[in-house]
């Protein structure tokens, strides 16, 4: 599934309206350029979960944790350059706890992140940053696979 998202504004409404599918123990991978809008639509997350705090890209502390309806554990893997600094993380103990996991610049095929899940790219549209962001949903497990009909169904964001 694809969406055009025409500016910051709607990223964060995505996200709301995101939210409002997501259940703890849920991980979402987002994936895109730099400056393509991956915080915000995690703002967007964290506002539909009941958040009202500062939302910042994690990018040198690794991980944020917002306390909304659950816990939300927001990652951000960009500096990252060892599968093994995942481990040295413990990833696993948040992971599988009661919360969910927003992971920004998953790598690859991780041998410490789970296959199931949600993924969401977020690339320009032409790459040009007038034209909005084009934002890809991947769903890899039955129960994201079912997110992803339930978000095709929400108003304003079936295409």
């Amino acid at each position: 599934m694809q969406l055009v998202v025409e500016n910051a504004a709607k990223m964060e409404e995505l996200g709301e309206k995101l939210a409002g599918l997501l259940k703890s123990q849920d991980i979402v991978y987002l994936t895109g350029d730099l400056g393509v809008g991956k915080t915000t639509l995690v703002r967007g997350i964290a506002r539909g979960l009941g958040y009202e705090g500062k939302v910042t890209s994690p990018t040198f502390t690794l991980m944020n944790i917002y306390e909304g309806k659950f816990p939300i554990f927001h990652f951000d893997f960009y500096r990252l350059d060892e599968e093994s600094e995942l481990k040295d993380l413990g990833l696993e103990d948040y992971l599988g706890k009661e919360g969910i996991a927003l992971v920004e610049w998953a790598k690859g095929s991780s041998l410490f992140l789970p296959e199931e899940a949600l993924f969401i790219n977020i690339t320009l549209v032409d790459d040009d940053y007038e034209k909005g962001r084009l934002v890809s949903f991947k769903a890899c497990g039955k129960k994201y696979e079912e997110k992803l009909k339930e978000l095709k169904n929400l108003a304003g964001f079936s295409r």
